[in-house]
């Protein structure tokens, strides 16, 4: 079942993003943005669990949270435990929601209309796995380029 592989991948590649956030040798690094690079390890991790929070947990598993997008790219200097512990949390929120997710569900219209077009649940969960992944990818070139 689709949603048994999602939570599968979710846990998968949220565990792989505290393994970056643990690898970087300097925590001050973490947050270090260099020209031409947009967003800091940290901002990134923090923009993941906003967005799993809000499109997963809040949506589809009726966990509460309030999404505050604009401090995902602002805030700085979060601790390393305290991102490992929200990455941590998000982890288990989205598997807990997509565990109790009905597989008709998954046919049924996403039930916010987040792109220009609506979707089914289906093609949004799988967007934001590849949302994930993507970011996952950007926060490892981005510990490999500048925690030297």
């Amino acid at each position: 079942m689709l949603t048994d592989t999602l939570r599968l991948l979710f846990r998968r590649d949220l565990n792989r993003v505290s393994q970056e956030i643990e690898l970087y040798q300097d925590e001050q690094k973490i947050w270090h943005v260099e020209r031409g690079i947009a967003n800091s390890a940290g901002n990134l991790c923090l923009h993941l669990v906003g967005n799993l929070n809000t499109y997963i947990g809040l949506e589809l598993g009726g966990v509460a949270y309030t999404r505050h997008r604009e401090l995902e790219f602002s805030l700085k200097d979060v601790p390393r435990p305290e991102l490992l512990q929200k990455l941590d949390e998000t982890s288990a929120i989205v598997d807990v929601a997509l565990g109790n997710l009905a597989p008709e569900v998954l046919a049924q219209e996403y039930p916010v209309l987040v792109f220009d077009h609506k979707t089914s649940t289906e093609y949004f969960l799988v967007h934001l796995s590849a949302h994930l992944t993507y970011h996952l990818g950007q926060i490892n070139y981005h510990r490999r380029l500048l925690d030297v």
